[in-house]
């Protein structure tokens, strides 16, 4: 894996984040907070890089929403001294699917929840004329575990370009609780729901796969399974990392 100068990375990002905003003279940014790492560490980089008065959290549980979630995003957001806005997305996502698609999955009701959260940050967006932060990280989109649309719909990603391990090692030089470092990586769509579990594979062990994949490396070294699982998980998900297909674009799939 790579070896990151993290200090000098954190203010490469903050002068991304300060250059992208002048240039868009747009207000200052917001984004979703959902008790999670990454989402902690983005909006860690945004006080950095704009101090709190240019960064607005916004904080949306829904019905099977980890209560712990909701403690750890308000607790951050005490800590770095930032305004948090909570707001409740349960009534409106219950009410569509009991209403129109009572047979709906797990899966389902979980994009739709993340497609809400990103128009209700668009919607908050107009009104404050903050640009809006992605919190993705480049596991997630080479593997393709985000909503097409949903958390991936944003204004500029700061840390897409590290490795999930990377942002955990990021997020040691800002002043973020244990109790956010420390928990299972989850989207907190549903009640249980887990990362690694979903697509079969540690970020432990998908990091140094993808990377030997980026780099073009011998991939042998690897337990076959696992190279063959995040190479699937790759071709089903690049779809969705493709610019949207029209005449003067054709899909290249």
């Amino acid at each position: 894996m790579r070896n990151i100068d993290y200090p000098r990375e954190i203010e490469r990002i903050a002068d991304f984040m300060r250059d992208y905003l002048s240039i868009s003279q747009m207000q200052g940014y917001l984004l979703g907070v959902s008790g999670g790492m990454d989402s902690a560490l983005v909006l860690a980089l945004a006080v950095h890089a704009l101090g709190k008065d240019k960064v607005k959290a916004i904080i949306m549980p829904s019905t099977n929403s980890n209560p712990n979630s909701l403690r750890d995003a308000l607790n951050l957001c005490d800590i770095l001294d930032v305004e948090g806005k909570t707001i409740y997305i349960g009534t409106m996502v219950d009410e569509y699917f009991s209403k129109l698609a009572p047979e709906a999955s797990t899966l389902r009701k979980g994009n739709f929840m993340a497609r809400i959260r990103m128009n209700i940050l668009f919607d908050l967006s107009a009104e404050y004329r903050y640009l809006v932060l992605g919190t993705g990280n480049k596991s997630e989109w080479l593997s393709g575990y985000f909503t097409q649309f949903g958390d991936a719909a944003c204004a500029l990603e700061p840390i897409l370009h590290l490795y999930k391990t990377e942002t955990y090692e990021m997020a040691k030089h800002f002043p973020i609780p244990g109790e956010i470092l420390d928990k299972t990586p989850s989207a907190d769509l549903w009640e249980g729901q887990s990362d690694e579990q979903e697509m079969g594979i540690s970020y432990l062990e998908l990091d140094p796969i993808l990377y030997a994949m980026e780099m073009r490396q011998d991939l042998s070294i690897f337990p076959p399974d696992k190279v063959k699982l995040v190479q699937k998980l790759q071709h089903n998900s690049s779809f969705k990392r493709l610019p949207i297909p029209s005449m003067d674009t054709p899909c290249l799939l």
